[in-house]
């Protein structure tokens, strides 16, 4: 479902990505992690065609970027620490204007499903700006997955969350994973991240330093597979 060879980005003279490779199958979850500055944030933002490669090449389900970006959002749906909502709009409208945009039938049922699916729908009515951090977090991906699309990016989602809506957002990744949408997420939540994902990939000097999937893992920790792949 994503497929990356040889990634390179730079900024001017600074290189971020540095000849990364990187794949994921369809129903894979997919947990990026790595320090801060590795590149985890400039990764996602080629994969959701925000940021162009320097090098490589990128597919995101079976569509090339950035020549057929259109073709990769409409597949695509993304989350991160910003909800990407508009403020002075209900929550239904918010995923009415994003619902049309996709050109989606029957629009009215699709919304209702939707907030069903992340626990709003007796806030249907409510302006955004009223809602807490974690209800517009739970709309954001209400957002994302509004299109039913194949593959879901997930950065960061859980900054600024508190204990309770961090619990709630666990609950609609579940849910989001078990439709076998294909996930990927960055995080710096190891324990959450070692619930929730079937694979971890650590970025690290700008390329995949290790992979080891949820069964592997079996005969070590997260934690210490994390710091070990970091040190070599």
């Amino acid at each position: 479902m994503i497929e990356v060879r040889n990634l390179v980005k730079r900024f001017g003279l600074k290189t971020i990505l540095r000849g990364l490779d990187f794949s994921v199958a369809p129903g894979e979850f997919v947990a990026l992690l790595g320090p801060n500055g590795a590149g985890k944030t400039t990764f996602l933002r080629i994969l959701s065609s925000l940021s162009r490669q320097s090098l490589g090449e990128v597919k995101v389900a079976g569509h090339s970027l950035p020549n057929q970006a259109a073709q990769v959002r409409a597949k695509l749906g993304v989350v991160s620490h910003l909800p990407l909502l508009y403020p002075d709009l209900t929550a239904e409208e918010n995923l009415r204007f994003y619902g049309r945009m996709y050109g989606i039938e029957a629009i009215e049922a699709r919304i209702t499903e939707v907030l069903k699916m992340v626990d709003l729908e007796n806030r249907r009515k409510d302006l955004v700006r009223t809602f807490s951090r974690g209800m517009q977090q739970r709309l954001a991906i209400g957002r994302a997955v509004i299109h039913n699309p194949e593959v879901m990016l997930f950065d960061e989602p859980y900054t600024g969350l508190d204990q309770d809506a961090s619990e709630m957002l666990d609950d609609v990744l579940r849910s989001v994973a078990a439709k076998g949408r294909t996930v990927v997420m960055t995080s710096h939540d190891l324990v959450r991240a070692e619930e929730l994902a079937t694979r971890f990939d650590i970025l690290s000097r700008g390329v995949i330093a290790a992979s080891i999937s949820k069964s592997d893992l079996a005969k070590t920790n997260l934690l210490a597979f994390y710091k070990q792949s970091l040190e070599s």
